[in-house]
């Protein structure tokens, strides 16, 4: 699946960090990781900790799919309000998972500083009401949060345009998010675990994957087996076509980077993630080297060549949208890029095991707008399954919580 179209910011700044080897003969291992990204990075490292032989296998080089399109926002909030949640699952189900993304950006701040160099910083997040009638779905949706202890402040328009020079009818802040370079975590993360003893290749793809009572067995295209206890499919939104069952539906965003544009005329916002309550969304982030990042725009397209020839007029979008409500100069794409992006019903992942494999093969598909942080749960909720002990999530993000 071609996951990303363009030059994502992350790959160009950084090049290939490091070659990772082919696989170049037959393996065994107690855990097998399909997938090379954040996903399967995160995870690695957990399995690792845990004191499971781990082997790793990608498609592409490391971290080259969907983590090196991601703009990594990192935040407990996600798509589906604590409210919507709280209708479908029950509010304390609603505040149990809105708390785990919470705890997982500490966790992601952990392993940043264990890692080193990966541009990871603390936050703000600002959510605003695009129109007047959606502040009252907004106060419900902050009443609710501050009742369940998040560190949330109520803002009116007034407040906005004091504080921030925007014009919106109301917004959230957030005072618990942050920001990461996605591609350089995973690079540094993986090449940290592999002198570790985890082994890691890429450019080795699965054609075959069996499992049955004992383990399981994969074949790569190149005609190699590995023998594994358990695998752990985290191939991304790739991942889907492994299970007969649909359980998201593919969607493309379009996303741009600008020319550095000065910490002065950042001010506010090179503390502050920015994104609104219309759907689809414009959201907002910046980097170290103080240039922004927009994105949004999102479609139904799920066919490459169709969504790389929108990405010149859905960033020219974004441009003018941009340009309109930070009213900062010179927001022209330096970079531009699109890349695929998966939605389940609920907003909610899936990780674990699928009747249609059976118990040696978990799936972890940290699909949605929080795929990072999503992610950071989902490593330990797979490693808590591969030793037997109970996950508080593992009902909640499993499969059983869909028919079909």
């Amino acid at each position: 699946m071609d996951l990303k179209s363009g030059y994502p910011f992350w790959a160009v700044k950084n090049g290939l960090m490091h070659a990772f080897p082919r696989l170049e003969g037959d393996a065994s291992c107690e855990a097998l990781i399909v997938g090379g990204g954040i996903s399967g990075a995160l995870i690695a490292r957990a399995l690792a900790n845990a004191g499971i032989d781990v082997v790793l296998v990608e498609q592409r080089d490391i971290a080259w799919g969907s983590t090196a399109a991601s703009t990594a926002l990192l935040q407990y909030e996600i798509d589906t309000h604590m409210v919507d949640l709280a209708r479908r699952f029950g509010e304390p189900q609603a505040a149990q998972c809105y708390r785990a993304c919470a705890d997982a950006i500490s966790d992601l701040q952990a392993i940043a500083r264990e890692v080193g160099d990966v541009d990871f910083q603390r936050q703000h997040s600002l959510y605003v009401a695009s129109r007047w009638l959606h502040r009252r779905r907004l106060h419900a949706e902050f009443e609710m949060r501050h009742r369940h202890g998040f560190d949330v402040e109520w803002l009116s328009r007034d407040d906005l345009r004091t504080r921030y020079r925007i014009d919106y009818p109301a917004a959230i802040v957030s005072k618990l998010a942050a920001q990461v370079d996605p591609y350089r975590l995973t690079s540094r993360l993986l090449q940290k675990l592999r002198r570790r003893g985890v082994r890691v290749f890429d450019r080795t793809a699965v054609d075959d994957l069996k499992a049955d009572a004992k383990g399981v067995q994969v074949r790569t295209k190149d005609g190699f087996s590995i023998r594994a206890r358990h695998a752990v499919v985290a191939a991304g939104y790739a991942t889907q076509k492994w299970l007969q069952q649909k359980v998201a539906v593919n969607r493309s965003s379009y996303a741009y980077v600008t020319d550095p544009v000065g910490t002065d005329a950042l001010g506010i916002w090179a503390k502050t993630l920015f994104w609104e309550s219309a759907r689809p969304y414009l959201y907002a982030r910046t980097t170290r080297d103080a240039r922004l990042v927009i994105g949004g725009a999102d479609d139904t397209v799920d066919i490459p060549a169709r969504r790389d020839a929108r990405v010149a007029k859905k960033v020219r979008g974004l441009q003018t949208r941009a340009t309109t409500i930070f009213g900062i100069e010179n927001l022209a794409p330096a970079f531009a890029w699109a890349g695929t992006f998966a939605e389940t019903a609920d907003g909610l992942p899936f990780f674990g095991a699928h009747p249609q494999f059976g118990p040696r093969v978990l799936f972890a598909m940290a699909y949605g707008g929080n795929g990072i942080t999503y992610s950071a749960i989902g490593a330990d909720l797979i490693c808590s399954l591969l030793q037997r002990r109970r996950h508080p999530l593992s009902r909640l993000f499993g499969f059983q919580r869909v028919d079909g």
